[in-house]
C-alpha cells in the first residue's frame, strides 16, 4: 500500500527551501552584477586560457597571472584613461558651449538642397537656424545642456563604486580561472540533475551561446570602433576618441556606426573641409557593412549555431531589459528556451506508421 503524502510537511518544506533562496540571493545581491560579468568573461576566454597554459610548461597558476593582468589592463587602464579624457576636454568643451553665442552659420550647400525627398526640408531648417543666429542656437541647447550636465555630476559620482565593481569582477575571474573545471563539473551535475540530458544540453548551449556572443558581438564592436576611429583620427575630428567610445556602444547595441558617422561627415562638409569629408564618406561606405561580414563569421566561430535574428533580438532585448550585461545574458536565455523549446516538440513527435508497416503488424 502507498503511504499517504504529507501535505503539510511538503509544503513546509518548500517554503523554507524557497526562503532560503530569497535570503541567499539578498545577501549575495552586492556581488551579483560582478559574478555575471565574471562568469561571462570566464566562459568567453576559457579557450584562450587553456593556450596559454599549453604554452606555459602547463602551469595553471602562471596563465591565470597572465590572464588576471591582462583583465587589470583591459579593465583598469581604460577606466583611467576615460578618466583622464574628461578631465581633460571639461575646458575645451565648456569653451565650444559659449561660442555657440558668436557663431556664424555657413550657406547651406546647392547640392544638399537638390537631394530629393529630404533636401527641401533640410534648406528650410537650415534657413530657420540662419534667420536664429548663434544666439537662437545657444537658447535651444541651453535647456539640454543642463540635463547633461547633472547626468554627468550623477556619473562622475559614481565612478567610485563601478571602479569596485571592475576589481571584484578581475578578483571573482581569476577564481574562476583557477577552478574552472571543478565549477563547470557542478553546473553539468546540477543541469543533469534538474532535466536529465536535455539539462546539461542546455547548460552546455548556455555557455556556447555566451563565448559565440562575445566573439560575435563584442569583437565586430571592437573592429567597428577601432576603424572608425582610425577614419575620425585621419580626418581630424575633434574628440575623436570619445566618439570612438560612442561608436563602439551603439555597435553593441546593434544601431552601429552610422549616426556618429554622418554627423562627422556632415561637420567636415560644413566646415568647407570637403576633400577629408569625401574621405570619411568612402571610409563610412567600408565600415557599415562590416558587421554583417564580421558577426557572422565570428558567432560560427564561437561554437553556436545560433541564428542572426535571434542574436540580434537577445541582444537589444537584453539590453534594454538588464543593461549592459543584458548583451550576454539575452542570447544565452533565447539560444536555451528555443533550444529546450525544439526538443520538447521534437520529442513529443512519433515517427508516422506507414500502411505496409500497419498490414504486417500480428494480429
Amino acid at each position: 500500500m502507498e503511504t499517504p503524502r504529507d501535505l503539510p510537511r511538503i509544503v513546509l518544506s518548500v517554503l523554507f527551501i524557497g526562503t532560503l533562496l530569497a535570503l541567499s540571493i539578498w545577501i549575495l545581491s552586492p556581488f551579483l552584477p560582478a559574478t555575471l560579468w565574471a562568469t561571462t568573461i570566464a566562459i568567453a576566454t576559457w579557450p584562450l586560457l587553456l593556450r596559454l597554459q599549453a604554452r606555459l610548461w602547463n602551469r595553471r597558476p602562471l596563465a591565470v597571472a597572465v590572464m588576471t593582468t591582462a583583465l587589470l589592463l583591459v579593465f583598469i587602464l581604460p577606466f583611467m584613461l576615460a578618466i583622464s579624457a574628461i578631465v581633460t576636454n571639461v575646458g575645451a568643451i565648456t569653451e565650444r558651449g559659449r561660442s555657440l553665442v558668436t557663431l556664424q552659420l555657413p550657406p547651406l550647400p546647392e547640392w544638399v538642397a537638390k537631394l530629393p525627398f529630404v533636401g527641401e526640408r533640410i534648406e528650410v531648417a537650415w534657413r530657420d537656424l540662419l534667420n536664429a543666429g548663434g544666439a537662437g542656437l545657444a537658447d535651444d541647447v541651453r535647456p539640454y545642456v543642463g540635463v547633461v550636465a547633472r547626468w554627468f555630476v550623477g556619473s562622475v559620482g559614481s565612478l567610485g563604486s563601478l571602479f569596485v565593481q571592475f576589481l571584484l569582477t578581475v578578483g571573482i575571474t581569476a577564481i574562476l580561472y583557477t577552478s574552472g573545471e571543478t565549477a563547470g563539473a557542478k553546473v553539468l551535475r546540477f543541469g543533469t540533475r534538474l532535466a536529465g540530458t536535455q539539462g546539461e544540453a542546455a547548460v552546455r548551449l548556455a555557455a556556447q551561446a555566451i563565448r559565440a556572443v562575445a566573439l560575435g558581438v563584442v569583437l565586430t564592436a571592437l573592429a567597428q570602433a577601432a576603424f572608425a576611429g582610425i577614419g575620425l583620427l585621419v580626418a581630424g575630428i575633434p574628440f575623436a576618441a570619445v566618439l570612438t567610445a560612442v561608436v563602439f556602444i551603439l555597435s553593441l547595441a546593434q544601431i552601429g556606426p552610422f549616426p556618429v558617422m554622418v554627423v562627422a561627415v556632415g561637420w567636415l562638409y560644413w566646415s568647407g573641409a570637403s576633400g577629408w569629408g569625401t574621405f570619411l564618406l568612402v571610409w563610412m561606405v567600408i565600415l557599415i557593412p562590416m558587421d554583417n561580414i564580421l558577426r557572422p563569421l565570428l558567432i560560427r566561430r564561437g561554437g553556436a549555431n545560433l541564428s542572426l535574428l535571434l542574436v540580434f533580438a537577445g541582444v537589444v532585448g537584453g539590453l534594454i531589459a538588464f543593461g549592459l550585461v543584458g548583451i550576454f545574458i539575452g542570447p544565452v536565455v533565447l539560444a536555451v528556451s528555443s533550444a529546450l523549446l525544439s526538443a520538447w516538440v521534437d520529442s513529443g513527435l512519433e515517427a508516422p506508421t506507414t500502411s505496409s508497416e500497419v498490414s504486417t503488424r500480428p494480429r
